[in-house]
């Protein structure tokens, strides 16, 4: 007995549940819109994507800075592990297709030549500019 009541109020339920279920689907003049939106959102991003020779500037300029990046840190890796220079950390160094810029404060003439020496002798680098400036401690 419980159990017919349960399979006749389930009967009673689906339909007025259908019916709930239908209003929410959308309709044609709905879909015809919504597929309007998404085809104009497709065309402004592939309107946004970058063309081959785009991409390929991308990936030097990339490959570029990257390589930059990692010659800075050899220059500054091989200033600190210096004897005289390991303690110097008022130099900047940069680097931009094997060019390094040496920018600063040093106490010496001396401790400025050595770092542009130090500089040119890490692999990679093909010139030194330095720029650092020699200001005694006083």
């Amino acid at each position: 007995m419980k159990a017919l009541i349960v399979v006749a109020a389930a009967a009673l339920a689906f339909p007025v549940y259908a019916q709930q279920k239908q209003d929410t689907l959308p309709n044609a003049q709905e879909r015809a819109q919504n597929r309007d939106k998404v085809g104009s959102t497709v065309d402004k991003t592939t309107e946004k994507l970058p063309d081959a020779n785009e991409r390929a500037k991308n990936r030097e300029t990339v490959s570029s800075s990257t390589a930059g990046a990692a010659l800075t840190t050899k220059v500054k890796t091989a200033l600190a592990s210096d004897a005289g220079l390991g303690t110097m950390t008022s130099i900047d160094v940069d680097s931009k297709d094997g060019v390094v810029t040496l920018k600063g404060k040093v106490d010496s003439a001396d401790l400025k030549k050595k770092a542009g020496e130090v500089a040119k002798k890490v692999s990679g680098v093909k010139s030194v500019k330095n720029e650092l400036k020699v200001e005694k401690k006083g």
